[in-house]
């Protein structure tokens, strides 16, 4: 009988297991007495790329220094596997690198960390365990182009798009942004989603519906008071990304008279449009045409019952791939503010169905202070 890669990773895994040993880098269960040990710290539990067998990386890993400043989360698009213990999990790991260096022709792992179903939180990009641990570096990664060496990617087990996570995954998932924030004097309000910087269905409608949340028991985790949270976080897009934000971009600068095309591509006619809006409003010209929070802030207009145009476009062009059911007309229809509601009530906004400045933030996957007054 011949056994397929993952038997044959399970069977050595479980022989391990049988046979008494403690794979290094999964914590082993504490014995249940009066003088038992302290926890063990969150760090030393992520599985590194040795633990897991990781393969060497076919080149060199890039480290930047000092420009850290945000997370960037995924989910894997593997099917939603029933199996939760460490064996899937290292499976799922060396799965994931095989695809990325054999078929995307990169140098190792896209991601920095992979969260397995089960909770299990594994190195992805060799090196990234290290370079938390200092919190002054990260390996430049390959998850999101433009976030690749400011944004820390964590891939999530499974697919979420018609189904929300599990708990074990999500438990994993926040201790591992808390222990992020904390190496790199990160807040929460800065735990972004792929297709907030990317044309993709990651990380998942569902997934996404559940972000505020995670971010809300970030803080409080992290000690981080709604009065430390920023009125706005945006999600600053440049020219290397695509995607709903970009498109959504584009539409704005429409309004203001810029002839461009809402492709939802970052291409120079944007940049040149960004910069010289940011100039004529008093504003630096942002290398790559990088859309900053004050770039938005005056980009937005307020939109209600009677707007139309391509600002409505620009939403309903945003809201329609994170589920929420209405057409591309550029009127602001009864399902247009129906579905502006709903995303109100998701941040912790008043429900009017207007968009004021902080529901444009939380429309285009930004993060407001809301969120966490809850």
């Amino acid at each position: 009988m011949t056994l397929d890669r993952r038997t044959l990773i399970k069977t050595g895994v479980g022989a391990a297991a049988a046979g008494g040993l403690t794979l290094p880098g999964v914590a082993a269960a504490a014995p249940s007495t009066v003088d038992a040990a302290p926890p063990q710290p969150f760090v030393d539990t992520i599985v590194t790329g040795t633990s897991w067998a990781a393969r060497p990386p076919s080149g060199t890993p890039v480290l930047n220094t000092g420009t850290t400043q945000k997370v960037v989360i995924h989910h894997t698009a593997y099917p939603n596997s029933t199996d939760y213990s460490v064996n899937q999990a290292i499976w799922l790991a060396r799965d994931i690198q095989n695809l990325h260096m054999d078929g995307n022709g990169w140098l190792d792992s896209g991601q920095h960390f992979t969260v397995s179903r089960g909770g299990f939180v594994l190195e992805g990009r060799a090196g990234s365990l290290a370079a938390l641990r200092g919190g002054t570096q990260q390996v430049v990664g390959a998850h999101s182009p433009g976030e690749n060496g400011r944004a820390i990617g964590i891939e999530n087990e499974g697919i979420y798009v018609e189904e929300a996570p599990p708990r074990p995954m999500l438990a994993g998932l926040t201790a591992l942004c808390v222990e992020i924030c904390r190496r790199y004097g990160l807040g929460a309000h800065v735990l972004f989603g792929h297709w907030d910087f990317r044309e993709t269905q990651c990380p998942g409608i569902e997934f996404y519906k559940l972000f505020p949340k995670v971010r809300r028991d970030v803080a409080r985790a992290l000690g981080q008071r709604p009065s430390a949270v920023p009125a706005r976080t945006w999600p600053n897009i440049l020219s290397p990304s695509t995607g709903p934000v970009v498109r959504l971009a584009q539409y704005l600068l429409r309004t203001h008279g810029y002839a461009v095309q809402p492709t939802g591509t970052f291409d120079p006619g944007t940049v040149a449009a960004v910069n010289d809006f940011q100039v004529r409003n008093g504003m630096p010209a942002a290398g790559l045409g990088e859309v900053l929070g004050g770039t938005w802030d005056a980009l937005v207009p307020a939109l209600g019952n009677r707007s139309t145009g391509d600002a409505v476009l620009g939403l309903q062009s945003v809201l329609l791939p994170k589920g929420y059911p209405v057409e591309l007309t550029g009127a602001f229809d009864t399902a247009t503010r129906d579905a502006v509601r709903q995303v109100q009530r998701l941040h912790g906004l008043a429900a009017t169905g207007r968009v004021d400045l902080a529901t444009w933030c939380a429309v285009a996957g930004g993060i407001v202070r809301q969120e966490f007054e809850r």
